[in-house]
C-alpha cells in the first residue's frame, strides 16, 4: 500500500500528537504527585522543571579505575534491556545526578522539616533500604540495577502501613531515598568490578530511576489510601 505526500504528513502529524499527549499525561501526573505531598502550587512547575532538567545533569564526584572494560553491546535486565555505547578509557566515572538524586532529597528534606513525620519515615525508609539492597544485582558494563516498580510499590504500601493519613509523603521520601541507599550508595563497593563507563547515583535520563520511583510511589499511596 502506497500512501501520498498528504497521508504522510498527517500520519507523522498524528503520530506526533500521540508522543506529545502522552507526554503531557505524564507531566500532569508528575504534577498531580507533588501536589499530593504538599508541594505549594506555584512551585509545582518549579519542582517539575529543575527535576526534568536535572536528569541531563551528572555531576562527577570520582574515577574508579577499571582492569578491564566490556565490550558488550546489549544486557537485559528483568526483562528490561540496556544498550552499552563501545568505551576505550579503563576507569569509571561515578557521578551524582542531579534530577535523579539531589532535587529528591531537597524535596524529601523539605518534606520531613514540613509534615514532622521522622519516625514513620525513617522506619519505611529502612523496609525500602534493605529490600533494594537485597533486589540490586550489579550489571557488568551497566552498572546497579533494579526491578523497576519494586521500589515504588512496596514504597506505597508501606507507607500506607505506617503513616495512612501521611502514606503519600512517606511513600515519596521512602521510595526515593531507601532506594537511593540501598541500590546505589550501599553498592558503591562494587563499581570496581563493572567495567561501565559511568555509574551515575541517581540514575541518568529523562524521568529515570530514583525521581519516577518518587513519583509512582505517591500516586499508588493516594489511590490505596483513598
Amino acid at each position: 500500500m502506497f500512501f501520498g505526500p498528504l497521508a504522510f504528513i498527517f500520519i507523522l502529524l498524528f503520530f506526533f500528537y500521540i508522543v506529545f499527549f502522552f507526554f503531557m499525561v505524564q507531566i500532569n501526573l508528575i504534577a498531580l504527585a507533588f501536589t499530593k505531598i504538599g508541594i505549594p502550587s506555584e512551585y509545582v512547575f518549579t519542582a517539575l522543571f529543575f527535576s526534568l532538567v536535572g536528569s541531563f545533569i551528572n555531576i562527577p564526584i570520582k574515577k574508579i579505575p577499571q582492569h578491564t572494560m566490556t565490550d558488550e553491546t546489549m544486557v537485559r535486565f528483568f526483562g528490561s534491556r540496556y544498550r552499552i555505547p563501545n568505551w576505550q578509557k579503563m576507569e569509571t566515572v561515578l557521578a551524582v545526578n542531579v534530577g535523579g538524586a539531589v532535587i529528591p532529597v531537597l524535596i524529601s528534606i523539605y518534606l520531613l522539616f514540613k509534615t514532622g513525620l521522622w519516625g514513620r519515615a525513617a522506619i519505611a525508609t529502612a523496609i525500602i533500604t534493605m529490600v533494594t539492597y537485597r533486589f540490586a544485582k550489579p550489571i557488568k558494563g551497566v552498572g546497579i540495577a533494579l526491578p523497576a516498580f519494586l521500589p515504588p510499590v512496596l514504597a506505597a504500601l508501606i507507607s500506607v502501613f505506617v503513616a495512612y493519613h501521611g502514606a503519600p509523603v512517606v511513600a515519596y521520601i521512602s521510595g526515593t531515598i531507601g532506594t537511593l541507599i540501598g541500590a546505589d550508595i550501599l553498592n558503591l563497593r562494587k563499581i570496581g568490578n563493572l567495567g561501565a563507563p559511568l555509574v551515575s547515583i541517581g540514575g541518568a535520563g529523562t524521568f529515570d530511576g530514583i525521581f519516577l520511583n518518587g513519583i509512582i510511589a505517591v500516586l499508588l499511596a493516594v489511590f490505596l489510601s483513598a
